[in-house]
């Protein structure tokens, strides 16, 4: 790639590989590694990645295919395309996987050690000028960004969109809500994980603790309804530790990672697509990341498998970092974001972008979403929950005579009731098209019962649940829920309406295997009759992140204009 002003390293060099690596470790452990170096004599920087998986799935010959669970895992990159280009590629399996040493371990404190001893040695070899990049997506992405605070000498950039920050909030418990199915496929695609005796919780806590949680988590009827999750609190064989730990505390934080001492370049970013995974760690670690940054936010889709997308951007970016080669990549506004419904790009210096009008969109009766505050008497709207009737409410916009463009976060601030004493939210936000079809965009969720927020972290448009104590509800009590929904980007056509859905379970079946990223989790086993609160006492409302469009507003009319005789007469 070059332009008038400025080129990437050139496509010069053969590929030599060296497999089945050891690199030492200080524990006395090794980490299987596979080597890709040009087919020249002298130094060259690093480009590493560090992943559980299949080490030599990451190098396969495959033609690219779109995302799935099954490929999921093959996120390293083209080793080719570095190696041609003057780079050493090396990818390597974390502790616990694949022929690497040590039980796998998650993301507790010695994997971080782990990465930051492996950076060092590679810099010490004699075909490494000294520089290294980390590169990947994902887990190789989460391990590179948790691995910056401690500051190995000889890290010098990292290029790692689509992580997460925080797996409590972003990956296994959505608002609260048990996400278990994705942890049960993904499992299936670590590469020989080899799990310590015993568990965090059983070793944490002490066994008489562990046994009063296991006990309580057996009793507990919405657990016991997953086949999967009966098995493991029965045997004790799979992720006992997530269901054991059903709220945030010593488990969970010493798994987040950690921004407070991030001052090396980071590309950061995600797809619209992926809400229960990545997108918001990408949110969380912009806000937080105190050295250079970008961040790119990309169509509803994720990446092919194997990834070769972000190649040449991903050059450019080491090239800058690790060559010293300037090309300009740090010119501009620093965030890209891909609008739907455009097939364009817009750019933007901050986040949430400076053109946003939080614009609340009120519940009515009769399942209209409009500007238009409440109407004397407007009461609320119920549905039931049950086995036998999974219920829900819909809301929607008249049809759009603007175009009207949605980008950033979103609040769902709503006044509800239930009759029993927990509630399970499960939101969507849609686009409905002239003819009735709807398209999914995004999700939110939140337990009633742990609906308490933190003051200080909580935005207008963006709360911050503590998640550290279930209140439960009292049955028929009115209640505020401030349920965030994962950003998204999109113009919405005149003709076309904005809706949103309420329901207690998330039972759509996926149309793609990205949307299934997102669904997969508990639901209640006790039935109940929820009322959504829509009046001038209990104002539930949408806040939606207007971009463009929507000057005037919606059209209860939706633009047709009624016909009328002149002269005008009331008799």
């Amino acid at each position: 790639m070059f332009s008038t002003r400025w080129q990437t390293s050139k496509r010069q060099y053969g590929v030599l590989e060296e497999r089945r690596v050891s690199i030492p470790i200080s524990d006395g452990i090794t980490l299987d590694a596979n080597i890709f170096r040009p087919d020249s004599p002298g130094k060259f920087p690093v480009i590493l990645g560090m992943h559980i998986y299949d080490n030599d799935w990451q190098s396969d010959p495959i033609m690219p295919f779109g995302m799935c669970i099954a490929g999921g895992g093959v996120e390293a990159g083209d080793q080719n395309f570095y190696v041609r280009r003057g780079y050493v590629k090396v990818n390597v399996n974390a502790r616990g996987t694949g022929r690497s040493g040590g039980y796998f371990n998650m993301w507790l404190p010695p994997a971080d050690q782990d990465v930051y001893e492996a950076i060092e040695w590679l810099a010490e070899q004699p075909w490494c000028d000294g520089n290294v990049g980390m590169l990947g997506v994902s887990w190789f992405a989460m391990l590179a960004q948790h691995v910056v605070h401690l500051r190995p000498p000889h890290l010098k950039a990292i290029f790692a969109p689509f992580a997460a920050v925080d797996q409590y909030r972003d990956v296994i418990y959505h608002g609260g809500i048990l996400n278990h199915e994705f942890t049960d496929g993904w499992i299936k695609i670590v590469d020989n994980p080899k799990f310590p005796p015993g568990c965090w919780t059983q070793f944490a806590l002490g066994e008489e603790a562990f046994k009063e949680k296991l006990a309580e988590a057996m009793a507990d009827q919405d657990l016991m309804a997953v086949p999967s999750i009966a098995e493991t609190l029965r045997t004790g064989m799979g992720p006992i530790d997530n269901y054991l730990n059903y709220l945030d505390g010593p488990f969970w934080q010493a798994q987040i990672t950690d921004l407070s001492d991030t001052e090396i370049p980071a590309y950061l970013g995600a797809c619209w697509g992926i809400q229960g995974l990545h997108l918001p760690g990408a949110f969380k670690s912009w806000d937080a990341w105190k050295g250079p940054k970008k961040m790119t936010l990309g169509p509803p889709l994720y990446l092919d498998r194997p990834l070769y997308q972000y190649a040449y951007e991903s050059l450019r970016w080491f090239d800058y970092w690790l060559k010293g080669i300037d090309n300009g990549i740090m010119d501009g506004d620093p965030i890209k974001l891909f609008v739907v419904g455009t097939g364009e790009w817009k750019t933007a210096k901050e986040w949430p972008l400076p053109e946003t009008q939080f614009t609340p969109f009120y519940l009515h009766a009769n399942g209209l979403l409009s500007e238009h505050e409440f109407w004397p008497n407007e009461g609320f709207s119920t549905f039931e929950d049950s086995h036998f009737n999974r219920g829900s409410l819909t809301f929607l916009t008249p049809p759009l005579v603007e175009a009207t463009e949605i980008a950033g976060p979103m609040v769902l601030n709503l006044y509800a009731s239930s009759t029993d004493t927990e509630v399970l939210w499960f939101v969507s936000l849609l686009d409905i098209d002239p003819e009735g079809h709807e398209t999914l965009l995004t999700r939110g969720w939140l337990r009633g019962s742990h609906r308490q927020l933190d003051p200080e972290l909580s935005k207008p448009w963006q709360p911050y649940h503590t998640h550290t104590k279930r209140e439960p509800l009292t049955p028929d009590e009115i209640y505020e829920f401030n349920i965030e929904i994962r950003p998204y980007a999109i113009e919405f056509k005149p003709g076309h309406r904005i809706g949103v859905r309420v329901k207690c379970v998330d039972d759509e079946e996926p149309l793609t295997s990205l949307e299934g990223h997102n669904v997969g989790h508990i639901w209640r086993q006790k039935t109940s009759r929820i009322s959504v609160h829509h009046n001038a006492d209990y104002p539930s409302h949408l806040l939606l992140p207007v971009t463009k469009g929507n000057v005037i507003g919606t059209f209860m009319s939706g633009g047709k204009l009624p016909k009328e005789h002149f002269p005008f007469r009331r008799y």
